[in-house]
């Protein structure tokens, strides 16, 4: 009996995948350029290590531009997306890699686009009913005086369209804005001042439809900036977050906002709970770190899924967007992923001069 190709790619994107040979030759994109280029690096190698454990073909590729030449040339069948912000997370590479019809990682160009940007993002979320802090966007330069009236202080100050823990301040009195301000504008594009929830932090990874268990962050200093995220050895991190009840809202709500942001495979969605138990929506991610500090591995432990699992669960969310068969290979140039293909330039390696 014929079997079409579309009934072929469904049984493999409904199942889990066993052979690491089904996903070809994998490229492991890190690095970049964003604000978060060195943590995506961190990201990457992580990632690339617990795929060769695995027996998967992955290599190692820093940045967009080398990537698309790399595929261009046919040398990868799929691509494992670890880049952090900016061109990564914002749907700049996933609408390349979509017009050259190569499966990829992650959610795709509309939700990419729509969660980088934290103001649209919490638009779709009050459309819906889903509760989010109160908001004003700030454009640099402009009277920040109705901003601060309407929603009164303390507020949280933070770039629109940039990564999770980059350029916050928290702003508690009149005297602390411009300093705020002056951080995040740094940072391209519009400003969004928040209504600060005062509480406790929460976050929640996504993985192939279901959400993992509530991580309470209880940070050492004020709150949960890029220092302690990344850097700090004292945060803690509590895991599961909530009881039962708890556990079942926060995942329920998490999932909602995930969906309704457009997002599928894999992610993180960021909470706060107020001191009456209240949950409030800030942001999803869409590329979580994967670094020693990050949440979405240990959420994923907390279930038995160990680093090298999560990767693997992770590159199978690839064939979720397979354009051939779903036997690892793809309709576009990157079809061949010939193990004897020149090598391209691995992650770590001076960039190419482009004029």
């Amino acid at each position: 009996m014929n079997v079409s190709p579309e009934s072929r790619m469904a049984s493999v994107a409904g199942r889990r995948i066993t052979d690491p040979r089904a996903f070809g030759r994998v490229a492991v994109v890190m690095g970049g350029h964003s604000a978060e280029r060195e943590v995506s690096l961190d990201s990457g190698r992580n990632v690339l290590a617990a795929l060769k454990r695995r027996g998967v073909d992955a290599h190692g590729i820093d940045g967009i531009p080398a990537l698309l030449d790399a595929l261009r040339a046919g040398h990868f069948a799929r691509v494992f997306n670890i880049l952090h912000g900016r061109g990564g997370e914002d749907g700049v590479l996933q609408g390349a890699l979509q017009s050259l019809g190569v499966p990829f990682t992650g959610s795709g160009v509309l939700g990419s686009a729509l969660s980088m940007d934290k103001v649209r993002t919490k638009q779709v979320w009050q459309a819906l009913g889903l509760p989010t802090p109160r908001y004003a966007r700030h454009r640099v330069g402009s009277d920040l005086g109705g901003a601060i009236a309407a929603l009164g202080l303390p507020v949280v100050v933070k770039p629109a369209h940039e990564g999770s823990s980059v350029g916050i301040s928290r702003v508690r009195s009149s005297a602390d804005l411009p300093a705020a301000v002056e951080l995040a504008a740094r940072y391209d594009g519009e400003l969004l001042i928040e209504e600060l929830i005062e509480g406790e932090e929460y976050t929640v990874g996504i993985l192939r439809g279901e959400a993992l268990p509530s991580i309470r962050i209880v940070p050492a200093g004020e709150f949960y900036d890029y220092h302690a995220k990344y850097v700090a050895e004292d945060t803690q991190y509590l895991c599961p977050g909530l009881d039962a009840a708890g556990e079942e809202r926060i995942r329920a709500l998490a999932l909602a906002a995930f969906r309704a942001a457009g997002c599928s495979g894999w992610g993180r969605v960021d909470l706060m709970r107020d001191r009456r138990g209240e949950c409030f929506l800030l942001e999803v991610n869409t590329t979580p770190g994967m670094t020693s500090h990050s949440l979405v591995p240990k959420a994923a432990a907390a279930v038995g899924i160990d680093f090298d699992e999560l990767c693997w669960r992770i590159l199978e969310t690839s064939f979720e967007r397979e354009p051939g068969i779903g036997n690892g290979t793809s309709a576009g140039p990157a079809a061949s992923g010939s193990a004897g293909a020149a090598a391209p330039r691995l992650a770590g390696s001076p960039p190419r001069m482009r004029r």
